[in-house]
């Protein structure tokens, strides 16, 4: 019986970023994570609530990407799990030692998975101190924990079949009128998920969403922005989405990645939980406001590197685009005649 690792939850994602000086200036200085340990190439941070070493890092490259997405698991044999798992599926693995891999991170496998992901496995991290009540070193929007990542996929019932392999729950999906699925938002730790899928051309990173506490939080994150002339840097929102009823603000860093400034989701670990279902066609499951969603929206994303450090190549969507866009919310139905428009 191939056993899968107990996943406990999303731990932390690792970028390349070109200009390291710039990143620590957008995810430091104004989104207000704390720098746990940085050198000439690496910068580890981290929310006020968390109690791991880091939950984002930003490595320096020539070319921006996602390095790899990395889940906790339960004990240290999960590791050894995740290694015979992921090679029974003859998928590509990698062993990374304690002291090898990305600093204050124990003994870890790092495989790419069947969707063409570059993902780590890891029981073993350092611990740091919780900032949760340091009033006085927060900052900007002062983010408390990563909550999620979002990754772009052209096949979505095979996402939803692997992360349901692991061990994942499904909180909400958008489907079609025979049932079609077009996204799903799925979670190990008692919220509303660890990863969602994106319809559309990939393997790619759509957004890594992290968590505030208040709205308020939020909107001091647009008028920070905003005060210092920098508000090109805000994609989309502030707004509420349907799906997971978050408040939320998108923005872009200076290499392009989007990051999710999130809030106000919910409590999913009673057993008897139901998986809500959108239909593709409500326009609320995107914004709840109904707000439009812009074409960069649809149509970009992070590429993302195999187990060399190499780009990996981005399958197109089997989707008829004549007739609708993917987005990172399900589809949008639109006039073909206004596509260019």
């Amino acid at each position: 019986m191939n056993t899968p690792p107990d996943v406990v939850r999303s731990a932390y994602a690792q970028l390349v970023v070109t200009d390291l000086h710039r990143a620590r200036w957008f995810w430091g200085d104004m989104l207000g994570f704390h720098i746990q340990y940085e050198d000439d190439s690496l910068l580890c941070l981290r929310g006020t609530d968390e109690l791991t070493h880091h939950s984002l890092v930003l490595r320096k490259g020539e070319t921006a990407a996602l390095d790899h997405l990395s889940y906790r698991v339960r004990t240290g044999e999960d590791v050894d799990r995740a290694e015979r798992y992921f090679r029974a599926l003859g998928r590509p693995v990698r062993r990374v030692p304690a002291g090898e891999g990305t600093p204050g991170v124990g003994d870890a496998v790092r495989v790419i998975d069947p969707l063409g992901f570059p993902v780590e496995f890891f029981h073993d991290i350092d611990r740091a101190e919780r900032l949760i009540q340091r009033y006085d070193l927060r900052r900007g929007a002062e983010i408390a924990r990563l909550d999620h990542f979002n990754i772009c996929t052209p096949d979505i019932p095979a996402a939803y079949e692997h992360y349901k392999a692991l061990g994942f729950g499904c909180s909400e999906t958008i489907e079609g009128d025979e049932h079609e699925l077009y996204a799903a938002w799925m979670y190990r730790k008692q919220t509303v998920h660890d990863v969602a899928f994106t319809g559309g051309a990939g393997p790619r990173l759509h957004h890594v969403g992290v968590a505030t506490h208040e709205s308020h939080q939020v909107l001091r994150t647009a008028d920070l922005f905003g005060s210092l002339r920098q508000e090109h840097h805000i994609e989309r929102g502030p707004g509420r989405h349907g799906v997971s009823n978050a408040f939320y603000l998108y923005l872009r860093d200076p290499d392009g990645h989007r990051v999710e400034i999130y809030t106000s989701d919910y409590y999913t670990g009673d057993p008897d939980h139901e998986t809500y279902r959108w239909n593709v066609r409500d326009d609320r499951r995107r914004d709840f406001w109904g707000n439009a969603v812009i074409e960069s929206w649809y149509k970009e994303a992070s590429p993302v590197l195999d187990l060399e450090g190499r780009p990996q190549p981005v399958t197109a969507s089997a989707l008829d685009e004549s007739a609708v866009q993917v987005g990172a919310d399900g589809l949008g139905i639109v006039d073909p005649g206004a596509r260019d428009a």
